[in-house]
């Protein structure tokens, strides 16, 4: 698929991408006093194959891949994919919303099961909210069933991750899958999660219809 040309406008019909760069800008700026000529340069280029070399080439600094990775994801080139995936699981918040907006514009086969795998790994629970959120958007058959998982994990006595299961019952009322009501009416004397728990419920609607 062809990336646009016109990156003016690209970038004034693509908020997040503005987001990105404002945020790349003062991450490095912070960092180093300065911006390397090559930001600039980056931020304007639309040549994929420029784009796809900073994926693959060695030293390239992070912000690099990611506004590669970004571009490549939007324009729908797959070669983005597993740059985005290992972005999504990023500690950084943001990086992560980045991530997942170019996923889910990317439209690749892989993303929802990437996405599971990301939710569901109790060694990285703190970082879950964003592909939790992902798999919600995405609609996709491993989103429900992967949500129950994480939710039912996050219903323990003194869990942290709260935020986590919340995004997981929002996520599964938005889905509306019935195979959901079990956990969620486990959900609802939680004091946290327990009115979200009752709207999801509310989507799903009359178990006897």
């Amino acid at each position: 698929m062809e990336i646009a040309e016109d990156n003016s406008e690209v970038d004034s019909e693509d908020p997040e991408f503005c987001s990105m760069i404002d945020r790349l800008r003062d991450e490095i700026e912070n960092e180093e006093g300065s911006l390397p000529d090559a930001f600039g340069e980056l931020a304007r280029t639309t040549d994929p194959e420029e784009l796809r070399r900073l994926l693959t080439a060695p030293g390239q600094p992070l912000w690099a891949r990611e506004i590669a990775a970004y571009r490549l994801g939007v324009a729908g080139d797959p070669r983005a994919f597993e740059a985005l995936v290992l972005l999504l699981n990023h500690r950084d918040p943001e990086r992560c919303v980045t991530a997942a907006h170019a996923l889910v514009r990317l439209g690749d086969p892989r993303t929802a099961r990437a996405a599971a795998a990301l939710a569901t790994n109790e060694l990285r629970a703190a970082y879950a909210l964003l592909p939790v959120r992902l798999l919600a958007d995405l609609r996709a058959p491993e989103s429900a069933p992967a949500l129950v998982t994480v939710l039912e994990r996050r219903l323990a006595a003194g869990d942290p991750h709260w935020r986590v299961g919340l995004a997981c019952v929002e996520g599964l009322g938005a889905l509306g899958d019935p195979l959901a009501r079990d956990v969620l009416e486990a959900a609802l004397p939680h004091p946290r999660l327990g009115r979200a728990a009752e709207r999801s419920l509310t989507l799903l609607g009359d178990p006897a219809v």
